[in-house]
């Protein structure tokens, strides 16, 4: 998890070779109004992936040349808040057909690796989807609790003038 600045981006970097795969997802946790700008450009700077001003978002991709891919998180159109957010970078590195013969059990290792790496990821965003709806849930219970105060207050107003209105009903006026 790391936390983007107002005004600010954070970029980070992935070195792959060609067939190479790459998937990152990632996920606004609080700050402003959960969203943010993320892109992927290839070693070239072209842009490969971008997303503006989203919660949430999964990007995949294959390298089709070695090189360094860059991936950013910007906040630049946040002037006040900073945001959280949670990512995950993952993928499978290529093995050509010709290269050494892989045991059937490594292969199922590294199956099994790739499996648990994708319930790991998915129990991290959990924790962060969890956190975001108790922070909403508090949010109204306080504000339902505050409602519930100004309506009792309300109430005892117009009691205390109704009752003051129909004592004045029943008092005797005389005039002199």
């Amino acid at each position: 998890m790391i936390e983007v600045g107002a005004s600010r981006k954070e970029c980070f970097f992935e070195d792959l070779h060609e067939h190479d795969q790459m998937t990152v997802t990632y996920q606004v946790g609080e700050g402003g109004h959960l969203d943010i700008d993320f892109w992927l450009t290839d070693p070239e700077n072209n842009i490969i992936a971008k997303h503006i001003r989203q919660s949430t978002g999964t990007t995949a991709m294959t390298a089709e040349k070695d090189g360094r891919y860059e991936y950013c998180f910007s906040n630049q159109m946040s002037t006040v808040a900073d945001k959280m957010v949670s990512f995950n970078v993952h993928g499978i590195i290529y093995v050509p057909e010709d290269a050494d013969i892989i045991a059937p059990v490594e292969r199922e290792i590294r199956s099994l690796a790739i499996g648990l790496t994708s319930v790991k990821d998915e129990q991290e965003y959990i924790v962060v989807r969890e956190r975001r709806h108790r922070d909403t849930a508090e949010s109204t219970c306080d504000r339902v609790k505050w409602w519930s105060v100004l309506q009792t207050l309300v109430l005892f107003a117009v009691v205390a003038w109704q009752v003051y209105y129909l004592k004045s009903f029943f008092e005797v006026k005389r005039v002199i």
